[in-house]
């Protein structure tokens, strides 16, 4: 008989039924009840009766299992409806925009309580997003004096500029880079051989763009691979042409935050060491000089040059295989194609050789870059806006080939380009003054700089002629644009220099002249005495032998003359 296993409890359904407990009795079993709890519920066939009167149709298509799991489904989804809504009146109430991310078998009160837990400070930006001075700040208010009233000086000159203490402006170095606009990803052409199938211009250097890759280079896009020189290698300055010393190499990767850069070439200029710099600056800016064999060498036999390869706060870095004869081409690599070479630097100062620096780096970025919230500044000329006139003012100034340059003016003409006028605001040139360039190196101002570039290698070095065609092209696609400061700005914080050459022919001025012997002194003349006149007037005395003549006026005696 199996009833013993009848009789135990099952914890899971509760008792036994009642027909059993008969039946053991009538067996010959104990008339006393098991151990078990006798009391017979009801209530949940009585509910299971009522289901079935309610959805009959439910029971007809499927199992009491399934039934039951289908209401449960349904019964949570309208507490989780629920839920919801109490919990969208209690975010608009409170203001809390956190989404609700409860579970809808939670209660109410749990849901409130764990919201109000759940509240996020505001995101963080992901870019630098400019700042303005606080009000009433002297740099606010402070305006350009009015130009001398001397109308003999009319050349260039520099002006005031209102620079914050060296302290402020470090510490309003941003954290963050600026915001670049479409370009997110910038990458650069490598070719190992070289294709020549550029319709003209070009080099080994910065490869043969067709013109094709040319228009397809101002196409601005999130991700973009353009030619920017170094086309050969993989490492810019390492078997490149314009190749570097793995030392200078490996400090020039060291410069993560602010570089400063000039050149040299041919000995064509002195070293000016920067004045007015502070020791943080001193400590934390990288000075590189870029030098080829001639200046190296004129360098070591003048003595500037040891064993620590500096002169001053300069770095000096030898360029091995220069890819131009042309040394003011040559000059234009490290001008603009800074973003190569120091490849985790954040900013960058280009200053020609023959300018001496009188301001600190950080009050210059501070000045042109963070409180314009620029990327890209250079200051205009401070004559011409116009490139037309700049071109002829070239020709004129026997600076490049004329007919180079009437190819190239030619050829921006068939491309939109027009003479500057006020209609181009705020825009305020065409023309910079570039031999200062202050950039933040960020993807879309280093693909500037790498497109300006390709325009100097594939036309004429003066880059002044092609700077407005590629600013123009890259604002038409996005936003962004150049910080063209005054030029007598310019000159408040680099001084001009002459040139090695000039200094070494102008002639030593001519020693000054010592005074003449002084005569010896001779004893003062005899004064002969004065005589008193008849009337007790004083005589004056007269030479011996000289005769008095006396003038006579109509008149009365006193010499009065008649009315």
């Amino acid at each position: 008989m199996n009833g013993g296993s009848l009789g135990i409890r099952s914890g899971s359904y509760g008792s036994l039924d009642k027909p059993q407990q008969l039946q053991q009795q009538q067996n010959g079993g104990s008339h006393h009840l098991l151990p078990i709890q006798s009391t017979i519920r009801t209530k949940p066939a009585k509910m299971f009766k009522e289901k079935e009167r309610c959805f009959p149709w439910l029971f007809k298509f499927g199992s009491q299992r399934k039934v039951g799991m289908l209401m449960l489904c349904v019964i949570s989804a309208a507490v989780f409806i629920w839920v919801l809504y109490l919990g969208k009146g209690g975010d608009v109430q409170e203001g809390d925009q956190v989404p609700n991310l409860i579970s809808p078998n939670i209660s109410v009160n749990v849901h409130k309580q764990n919201t109000t837990a759940l509240v996020l400070p505001p995101p963080s930006p992901s870019y630098f997003l400019g700042y303005s001075l606080p009000p009433g700040h002297p740099c606010n208010s402070f305006t350009l004096p009015p130009p001398p009233a001397d109308k003999k000086r009319t050349g260039p000159r520099p002006c005031p500029v209102c620079y914050l203490p060296v302290e402020e402006a470090i510490a309003l170095m941003p954290k963050l880079p600026s915001y670049s606009p479409v370009l997110k990803n910038l990458t650069y052409i490598y070719e190992n051989p070289l294709t020549k199938n550029g319709e003209f211009g070009g080099s080994d250097f910065g490869g043969y763009p067709t013109l094709a890759q040319r228009t397809d280079s101002f196409d601005i896009r999130e991700s973009m691979s353009v030619h920017c020189g170094f086309v050969r290698g993989t490492r810019a300055g390492r078997n490149t042409g314009y190749d570097i010393d793995e030392v200078d190499l490996d400090a020039m990767d060291q410069c993560r935050g602010v570089v400063v850069m000039s050149a040299i070439f041919a000995a064509f200029d002195n070293i000016q060491q920067p004045s007015n710099i502070s020791e943080y600056s001193k400590r934390t800016v990288c000075f590189f000089m870029f030098v080829d064999d001639e200046t190296e060498a004129y360098l070591q036999n003048s003595g500037q040059l040891g064993e620590s390869r500096k002169v001053g706060v300069w770095r000096i870095v030898l360029i091995h295989n220069p890819p131009y004869t042309d040394g003011r081409r040559t000059g234009k690599i490290p001008k603009l194609l800074a973003h190569r070479l120091f490849p985790n630097a954040r900013y960058s100062i280009w200053i020609d050789g023959k300018l001496e620096l009188v301001v600190d780096p950080y009050q210059i970025l501070e000045r042109h870059l963070w409180r314009k919230n620029a990327t890209f500044a250079i200051s205009r000329h401070y004559k011409r806006f116009d490139v037309f006139i700049e071109a002829e003012a070239n020709k004129a100034a026997g600076k490049y080939d004329n007919a180079s340059i009437d190819f190239q003016i030619e050829f921006y003409k068939k491309e939109g380009l027009t003479p500057y006028t006020l209609d181009k605001l705020p825009i305020t040139s065409d023309v910079p003054e570039g031999c200062v360039v202050i950039r933040e190196h960020v993807p879309i101002s280093n693909l500037f700089a790498c497109l300006w570039y390709n325009e100097v290698d594939r036309f004429t070095s003066r880059d002044q002629i092609s700077f407005a065609t590629v600013r123009d092209k890259i604002r038409a696609k996005t936003n962004w644009t150049v910080n063209m400061f005054l030029d007598c700005e310019r000159r408040n914080f680099v001084v001009q220099k002459y040139h090695r050459e000039v200094l070494e022919h102008m002639s030593p001025p001519p020693p000054l002249p010592l005074p003449p012997a002084l005569p010896e002194m001779l004893p003062p003349p005899t004064i002969p005495q004065e005589t008193p006149m008849r009337r007790g007037g004083v005589r004056r005395g007269r030479r011996v032998g000289a005769r008095r003549h006396r003038k006579v006026v109509a008149g009365d005696r006193e010499g009065e003359p008649i009315s």
